[in-house]
């Protein structure tokens, strides 16, 4: 009975890894299809229990958006969609109006995308927030030579 409990467990972490390889494989290729237009802004928004979103705006030389996508979803079954109504306008003039139909996850993908994209303009680096398994298996600080 264990056994057979192990090769089940086995068998679904197989196929959630297929799958994610799947998810990442085709977020990649929305991205590389993107960056052929120009220079791309992506935010993103993660949910511990609910849908995360990633958001990513392609825009032009003068930040004039050219696309914008988005995948949002808890499964590896999200796929990148199309996120309409901001084609055509300035990236870092986008006002409240121009939120009108959107979620609140995208909303705050978009704010992330604006800040990153204002962080890296800047010259600047972004903090790489920790996960889960940091907090778990902390690493050891690098030992200094002097």
């Amino acid at each position: 009975m264990i056994v057979y409990l192990i090769i089940l467990i086995g068998a679904a972490w197989l196929v959630q890894s297929i799958l994610g390889f799947m998810q990442i494989r085709h977020f990649n290729k929305k991205y590389a299809e993107m960056r052929a237009l120009g220079r791309v802004a992506i935010g993103k928004k993660t949910g511990a229990f609910r849908a995360g979103t990633v958001v990513m705006i392609a825009i032009d030389k003068r930040n004039k958006i050219l696309k914008a996508a988005k995948m949002q979803g808890v499964t590896v079954f999200s796929r990148v969609k199309e996120l309409k109504g901001f084609e055509g306008k300035y990236l870092l003039k986008i006002s409240e109006e121009d939120f009108q139909g959107v979620d609140k996850l995208t909303r705050l993908a978009i704010a992330d995308a604006l800040r990153s994209y204002d962080i890296i303009s800047k010259g600047g680096e972004l903090q790489v927030k920790k996960g889960w398994i940091d907090f778990l298996i902390p690493k050891k600080k690098e030992m200094r030579r002097g």
